[in-house]
């Protein structure tokens, strides 16, 4: 069954950090381009951050969002399967349901990736 499934969100207070991760199952991460994705109560979803694939296929290798640029970071684990998102500095403005994407097209947008997670819930409150 071809999945992703995020996890690593909680509850931090203003300046915290949390790692969120995302696995595959069912195909091998690697060769997709990975997106992060949130959308906050009430807000559009947003793209936060994206990886090229391991072959560097995209004329990028990662990208930020400006709101989350020298904070977040993100990275991915072949031999896991996994991609993940290191968020350091946590603001309240961050709380939101994330969401991993894997793609073979090359797009940064939501609806263009092949396969998309359930999405994790982080909240960042004092």
């Amino acid at each position: 069954q071809v999945q992703l499934v995020e996890s690593g969100g909680g509850l931090v207070q203003p300046g915290g950090s949390l790692r969120l991760s995302c696995a595959a199952s069912g195909f091998t991460l690697e060769y997709y381009d990975i997106g992060w994705f949130r959308q906050a109560p009430g807000k559009e979803r947003e793209g936060v951050s994206w990886l090229s694939d391991s072959n560097g296929s995209l004329k990028y290798k990662a990208l930020y969002v400006d709101s989350v640029k020298g904070r977040f970071t993100i990275s991915r684990d072949n031999a896991k399967n996994t991609v993940y998102l290191q968020m350091n500095s946590l603001e309240p403005a961050d709380t939101a349901v994330y969401y991993c994407a894997a793609g073979a097209g090359g797009s940064k947008l939501w609806h263009e990736f092949d396969y998309r997670g359930q999405g994790t819930q982080v909240t960042v409150s004092s």
